[in-house]
């Protein structure tokens, strides 16, 4: 809920009462270094900070950002793509807001922020932090332009407080200002400085491996680069800071030899390099370029940027990240292809303890993991990412303190999270066979980042897609997203979490649905019950040989939780391998699973003699329509219960049962 006021001396003017201009806006737990400024801070208005404030200024190149003494460098990266697209900007700042001047000018101002699939609104009031009434936090290189200081405090508020934006990932702030795909990259393995020394070698040919992928796709993208500690050949101490890749040429030496150089913008707003390339043509590396050349060069630096070279940058940066670029539709651009992908589908998830949460494909309770269809109509350039909710109750304060270690805040933030994809031939098929074959694609190992994302071509047909995280019993929210060059549809599939009876099981699923009018028979009340969809199974002859329970049948519907139907089934003896009943009443069934329960899932556990049975699962009143999925599982020993569903007598039906036996 929005709180709305008027105060004091700015009556008329607009008062957030929901992130108020005092220490609850500014501090979570105090744990970064702004603490130092508890009790110096004053909150101003535009207005009374210069005299004629605007919005943008006249000249673009003083509207990029300048940090302040908030760590928030990864934020301003994201927000140096905003002033090269006008439609993103406008989404992200809807323009001809009231400005100070204005006669229907309030105090305050609308942000939108992408979040978790959606577009968020965010209000703020124009009340900006100060220190001896100059902002303390990030504005723009012209003292007298707010867009930056502004939008750092609405998403200050989107984040809880100012300091909650101390260290982030660049790739995070991106996808959050433009909707899109951000992939970050290591240009090598992190390990002691004693490891980095030990294995110097290998190190430079990883990192030169990392710059080469970054290369192969730098004409699609949106680069951004970042340091995990201080770099050799900086001015200035520096940790976990994010810079932005303007430029990068190839660049002909008086000596016949091609170099390649990158424009890097420093959010600091001034030059921290003295390289071979440091500015006023001083360094080395000028000189062996034609004079023309580096004067043209030298006139493209702004303020707080500065020329380096691909080794340079190799040994100066330890990642790299690659934003998609999204042209006014809406659409991604490939960074790999340039491909536009102008087809998405979104489905968001979650991780149940006990459920679903069934952790790697280490643990025995993977095939638990919510699983979804992908469709492709034709072969076709594909991405899948899982994005996952930031979990703020995981914080460990004794570690947050000091911030010095980036992946620790991380690991408190997020679960090691991974993408697996598996090409299955038919729709209907055994789970536990296709998860012991090796997946197609994924993201090859469980990552602490927010968002995973797998890159493939892929060929027309369905997919079975698992997102997962390292831990079993690991709750958390997720997103799941495919953006494709050809056509696609993506859909959950309502896979039971079993308990199952220690030993060897398969398990057969089946979707169907119960249409109104049709298929939707109701519960054995009802003289339409054998209308509902049938499913024949049978138990083959080993079966005499397991004791106890062999077999286990669950439904789940796939209704939201606020709409479920009560929901159960029937399992009956089919003689001579066909279902003759023609009434409800002319057979009791051989095992049920009621009464009808408002469940999203109904399951019966039994033993089974050999023989052929159908299942018929139903709501309990008719012409209650819906879909549901239907799986089986059975103990393996030398054969595989057969499985087909009694569809009735068409050409088209019979056929599709003959598809069955081929499967089975």
């Amino acid at each position: 809920m929005r709180s709305f006021s008027f105060w004091g001396e700015d009556a008329g003017l607009f008062v957030d009462l929901d992130f108020p201009a005092d220490d609850l806006a500014l501090f979570s737990d105090s744990s970064t270094p702004i603490a130092k400024l508890k009790g110096s801070i004053t909150w101003l208005r535009p207005q009374d900070i210069c005299q004629s404030p605007a919005f943008f200024p006249e000249d673009i190149s003083l509207g990029y950002a300048k940090q302040g003494l908030l760590g928030d460098c990864w934020l301003l990266c994201a927000c140096t793509h905003l002033l090269q697209n006008k439609h993103l900007f406008n989404k992200v700042i809807p323009p001809d807001q009231p400005l100070w001047g204005d006669c229907d000018y309030k105090g305050f101002f609308h942000f939108n922020f992408w979040q978790f699939g959606h577009w968020k609104d965010v209000i703020i009031d124009d009340l900006l932090p100060c220190v001896n009434s100059k902002l303390c936090f990030s504005r723009c290189l012209s003292p007298t332009a707010f867009w930056v200081a502004l939008l750092e405090k609405a998403y200050a508020k989107l984040h809880g407080s100012y300091e909650r934006l101390w260290a982030g990932q660049v790739s995070e702030a991106f996808v959050d200002l433009t909707g899109g795909l951000a992939e970050r990259w290591s240009l090598g393995n992190f390990g002691s400085e004693e490891e980095n020394i030990k294995h110097d070698t290998d190190l430079v040919m990883r990192r030169t491996s990392g710059c080469s992928l970054v290369k192969s796709v730098k004409d699609n993208c949106i680069l951004s680069c970042s340091t995990q500690s201080r770099p050799t050949g900086t001015t200035e101490p520096g940790q976990y800071h994010a810079l932005n890749v303007l430029e990068w040429l190839e660049v002909n030496t008086v000596f016949g030899h091609k170099v390649h150089l990158l424009r890097i913008r420093n959010p600091w707003g001034r030059c921290c390099w003295d390289g071979s390339w440091v500015e006023g043509l001083v360094g080395q590396g000028w000189s062996s370029l034609d004079p023309v050349c580096a004067m043209d060069l030298q006139a493209r630096i702004s303020q707080g940027e500065f020329w380096l070279d691909e080794e340079e940058f190799v040994s100066m940066f330890d990642d790299v990240t690659a934003g998609y670029e999204i042209n006014v539709n809406g659409h991604l651009k490939s960074i790999y292809s340039g491909n536009m992908l102008i087809h998405s589908h979104q489905l968001a998830g979650e991780w149940i303890k006990g459920y679903s949460a069934g952790g790697s494909r280490n643990s025995n309770s993977y095939g638990t993991n919510p699983k979804y269809w992908l469709k492709v109509s034709e072969r076709g350039e594909v991405l899948v990412s899982l994005l996952q909710h930031k979990e703020k109750k995981r914080i460990d304060k004794s570690t947050q303190m000091p911030f010095k270690d980036l992946r620790i805040i991380h690991n408190q933030l997020y679960q090691a999270i991974a993408l697996h994809i598996w090409k299955v031939e038919k729709r209907r098929f055994n789970l536990r066979r296709v998860l012991n074959k090796a997946p197609i694609t994924s993201t090859h190992c469980h990552a602490y980042d927010r968002e995973v994302v797998i890159h493939q071509e892929l060929e027309s047909g369905y997919y079975l897609v698992i997102p997962s995280t390292y831990q079993p019993e690991a709750e958390a929210h997720y997103l799941i997203r495919v953006f494709s060059s050809s056509s696609i549809s993506l859909s959950a599939l309502k896979s039971p979490a079993l308990s199952l009876p220690v030993g060897d099981w398969e398990d057969t699923y089946f979707q169907g649905a119960w249409v109104e009018g049709s298929t939707a028979g109701g519960s054995r009340n009802f003289q339409s019950h054998w209308s509902n969809p049938r499913f024949l199974f049978s138990v083959c002859d080993d079966a005499i040989k397991t004791p106890g329970v062999n077999v286990q049948i669950s439904l789940h519907q796939t209704h939201p939780k606020k709409e479920l139907h009560p929901i159960g089934f029937h399992i009956y003896e089919a003689k001579d391998g066909v279902f003759r009943s023609k009434s409800p009443q002319d057979d009791e069934p051989v095992a049920s699973c009621i009464p009808h329960s408002y469940n999203q899932v109904v399951s019966v556990s039994c033993h089974l003699s050999p023989g052929v049975y159908t299942i018929v699962p139903s709501t309990f009143e008719p012409d209650c329509p819906g879909k549901f999925t239907l799986c089986i599982s059975h103990r393996v020993h030398r054969k595989v219960v057969k499985c087909q569903e009694t569809l009735g007598r068409t050409i088209q039906e019979a056929s599709y049962i003959s598809l069955m036996r081929d499967e089975c």
